[in-house]
């Protein structure tokens, strides 16, 4: 196993899973924490069981009239049959004054402490990684994120199709890189390798493959006549 295998795999992130930051003095955009949950336990299984969260401490720390709630923790997981952990701090603003001049008692800010240490944890293994590095300004990426979101959930061609389809592309002598980039286009999203084929190009691009088939078999057919008739001229 490289050592960005599991980052590369996690590090894409869902646009429908990505929320604007406000409320701060930064601007910027944060995965939402129930998808970081969803595609922890994607990868390492069922929370308490391929992975978890532990508290390690939690206070509540004031500043004039505001008071800040900070949590420290640890998430597990396992992997490859190893137990990971990593640590983090998430802190939230539990008592301030808004700025229209109303005091503000958030009871919720021990939860979202821990959520804000817990999608810590997990960027630091790459989990939404593309939003962190900052690849979330760009909107042809946001473009492709898409795409390949749509790639990643859609089921792919079984291992025996994916054969069938490499069997006639060889036969049909296709070239890979223009097959790839028609499916890709029939199917709305990048296809990069054939064993990667969503399920929804499988027929068509067998009927396609076929036709290529036919086609070649009638052109060798004719071409062996008129070799016939040469020789026998």
């Amino acid at each position: 196993m490289k050592n960005t295998e599991l980052w590369d795999k996690v590090q894409v992130t869902d646009p429908k899973a990505v929320k604007t930051i406000t409320g701060k003095q930064y601007k910027g955009n944060s995965p939402k924490p129930y998808w970081i949950i969803q595609r922890a336990t994607e990868v390492f299984g069922p929370c308490g069981i391929g992975w978890g969260i532990h508290i390690v401490s939690e206070r509540f720390e004031r500043f004039g009239d505001e008071a800040l709630h900070v949590a420290q923790i640890q998430v597990w997981y396992e992997l490859d049959g190893k137990r990971g952990v990593i640590e983090q701090m998430g802190q939230t603003r539990a008592e301030y004054t808004s700025a229209g001049g109303k005091h503000i008692v958030d009871e919720d800010a021990p939860k979202k402490s821990v959520t804000d240490g817990m999608v810590k944890c997990l960027s630091m293994l790459g989990f939404a990684g593309d939003i962190f590095s900052g690849q979330w300004d760009d909107s042809k990426y946001v473009e492709w994120a898409e795409q390949e979101t749509q790639r990643r959930e859609a089921p792919c061609i079984t291992a025996a199709q994916a054969a069938e389809i490499k069997a006639l592309m060889q036969e049909t002598e296709s070239d890979t890189k223009a097959f790839l980039a028609w499916v890709s286009k029939c199917s709305g999203v990048t296809v990069i390798s054939v064993d990667a084929m969503p399920a929804i190009a499988y027929a068509p691009a067998l009927e396609r493959l076929k036709s290529k088939q036919k086609t070649d078999k009638v052109l060798q057919q004719v071409a062996d006549d008129l070799n016939t008739n040469k020789e026998t001229q």
